[in-house]
């Protein structure tokens, strides 16, 4: 029976962290990746080994054949480099493109790939901490651990020791190969009339200004810059930057830009309506608004102070990355 990659991934990431000698806060926010500090470090920084450098790599990219030789010790997490890159280091809460392969180290089966991805290229939101929840093995930390302290271009191996018993030890190949706007980056478009207007300050936070008009009764769209990246799918997982304001008195209730502009993920049939009618259809680098009445937001009822009941909801949202969920077995 094929293990599932999410299983393996989300077990073996506590355990290479603590063989790593790294703790972290348990505590996430409640939406998307932790920002990173100012003084932002490396999860692990793991140094190579007899394992690790006992793993062959043959070709690139998604030809790539990821060879463990039977009888290699990998009892600890280890990290060889197998090409260097010449970008920019990468860091946790970078996001990043990369492909990918998890291969089992004891059968050399592969067990995740990022072929998935447009050319099997992925994108990947490199976590700070463990997510309590992950949907696609993208999210774990893993390949923060993989990927961090090189720079842009670098390819890896990185060995994960049996964190239970009854599993075999890993081994994960990770190609970077650019860093991803944080912004959108796509062509500024003309919004219709009647919709709330947007302001960008020089780092791309957005001010909005809402109409002197009633709220409107139906959800309505409007792209704000037009893409040319991958399409958002249904149920994709996928990066953004965002601003949401209530209509009803034009204050702001969530803002990755408050959470000093650190990037959300989350899969786009995990929001509300409104939200999910904003993203899906959309390309990659948009920028888009969208009005909401309750019936598509939080639900209708009174208003009231601490929630968003009965609110006609604002948001802008930059469109960075999405990514396809990878399908069970």
């Amino acid at each position: 029976m094929r293990k599932r990659p999410l299983i393996v991934l989300s077990t073996v990431a506590a355990a290479t962290l603590l063989l790593a000698g790294c703790s972290g806060d348990s505590t996430p926010e409640s939406t998307g990746t932790p920002a990173p500090s100012a003084e932002t470090s490396c999860l692990a920084d793991l140094a190579s080994g007899a394992g690790s450098d006992a793993v062959t790599v043959e070709g690139s990219g998604a030809e790539a054949k990821v060879t463990v030789p039977e009888g290699t010790d990998l009892a600890e997490a280890q990290r060889s480099v197998v090409v260097e890159g010449d970008g920019e280091d990468v860091m946790p809460g970078d996001l990043v493109s990369l492909r990918y392969q998890l291969i089992d180290a004891t059968t050399n089966e592969v067990l995740s790939t990022s072929e998935r991805g447009p050319d099997g290229v992925l994108s990947a939101l490199l976590a700070a901490q463990q997510p309590q929840q992950i949907v696609d093995p993208t999210q774990s930390t893993v390949f923060t651990v993989a990927a961090e302290c090189l720079p842009i271009g670098s390819s890896v191996v990185l060995t994960l020791p049996a964190a239970q018993e009854g599993m075999n030890p890993s081994v994960l190949y990770v190609e970077t190969i650019e860093q991803l706007p944080t912004t959108a980056s796509g062509s500024e478009v003309d919004a219709p009339e009647g919709m709330p207007t947007v302001e960008l300050d020089d780092a791309g936070s957005p001010t909005i200004t809402l109409p002197d008009s009633e709220a409107p009764t139906e959800t309505e769209v409007a792209v704000l810059k037009q893409g040319d990246g991958a399409v958002v799918g249904a149920g994709d997982l996928v990066t953004v930057q965002y601003r949401g304001v209530k209509w009803s008195d034009g204050s702001e209730f969530d803002s990755s830009w408050s959470r000093d502009a650190a990037p959300s993920q989350f899969q786009t049939s995990g929001v509300v309506t409104g939200f999910k009618m904003a993203l899906e259809g959309q390309k990659v680098g948009s920028q888009v608004i969208v009005t909401m009445p309750p019936k598509d937001g939080y639900g209708e009822g009174e208003l009231n102070d601490t929630d968003l009941t009965g609110e006609t909801l604002v948001f802008v949202v930059d469109i960075l990355a999405t990514t396809p969920i990878e399908q069970a077995p």
